[in-house]
């Protein structure tokens, strides 16, 4: 497994990039790490894979430190948001070069895929697409035949069918051989469609880190109206609710809770109209960061 603890990590202007973060990510698990632009995710990804190393606290991978520990770094392959240092490169440079550090690259694995989406071996790849050159990249992380795999905003700019050629590169990999996959992203579709755990991260520390299903389980929008007059959420104090707002007689609620324990507590309150209506992922998010304080603006669907 991945294990963090009370990690901070600061630059040379003093920025704290993160603040004591403390995660855990079991083998065979899909991780997302969700957050804003500067909310620290690619700095978790760079201590992960040994290219940072942290100020305090501690990141080890099976038991073992990270940086400067090439045993562990052999179970790590990371996907940066850029392959601007690839440029020069044909695919088939591409795949010797990686085959230097990985002794487990299986050439059969590369051939399978590249084959799938037809790349070109000896096409330099700075003359390829944005999305071919996130294809080469990830044929290559995967050939290398890795542990663990690290994505920085893995779909970020790709088409639509760039998008769908790459999850189902991933997705066949972690079902194959229980691949453990970190994906960072802004983009709270791109970890719905991918990740079974995630962490939201903000201004570089961890505001929650959860199960995806326990999420969407755990909280719900009531839509609700009473023969008594309640113009707060301090009239529902017998409930956790994180917004509240009324339009006529109407009263809308997010609420955390299971829908049995809410259904149950508003019993008390006689409401004449009670439905319980389904909140996207992305509402979901908005509200709970809303609950703790914080602005949600940077967190997207």
């Amino acid at each position: 497994m991945i294990e963090i603890k009370g990690l901070t990590k600061k630059f040379d202007n003093n920025f704290v990039a993160l603040d004591n973060v403390d995660l855990v990510i079991p083998e065979g698990t899909a991780f997302g790490l969700l957050g804003s632009n500067g909310a620290g995710k690619s700095t978790i990804l760079r201590i992960i894979s040994g290219i940072y190393k942290n100020d305090s606290g501690t990141a080890q991978i099976d038991g073992e430190d990270i940086f400067d520990n090439v045993a562990v770094k052999q179970k790590v392959f990371f996907i940066n948001d850029e392959t601007v240092q690839f440029s020069k490169f044909t695919l088939e440079k591409l795949r010797d070069y990686y085959k230097g550090f990985y002794p487990n690259f299986s050439d059969e694995v590369f051939e399978k895929l590249r084959s799938q989406v037809n790349l070109p071996m000896n096409k330099r790849i700075d003359q390829f697409s944005k999305g071919m050159k996130r294809q080469a990249i990830v044929i290559t992380g995967l050939a290398c035949q890795t542990e663990y795999l690290l994505l920085d905003e893995a779909f970020d700019g790709l088409d639509p069918t760039m998008r769908i050629i790459v999850k189902r590169m991933l997705v066949d990999a972690m079902l194959d051989r229980k691949l453990t996959t970190v994906i960072s992203s802004h983009n709270l579709k791109e970890i719905n469609e991918v990740c079974d755990t995630v962490a939201l991260l903000h201004q570089g520390k961890v505001l929650f880190n959860r199960e995806l299903d326990s999420v969407k389980g755990n909280i719900h929008k009531i839509q609700a109206a009473f023969a008594v007059d309640y113009n707060s959420k301090e009239d529902f104090e017998e409930l956790e609710v994180l917004h509240y707002e009324r339009t006529g007689s109407v009263c809308y609620l997010i609420v955390k809770g299971s829908e049995e324990e809410i259904r149950e507590k508003l019993k008390i309150k006689k409401p004449l109209v009670l439905d319980i209506i389904p909140l996207t992922l992305e509402e979901i998010f908005i509200y709970e960061m809303e609950g703790l304080g914080y602005d949600s603006t940077g967190v997207n669907g």
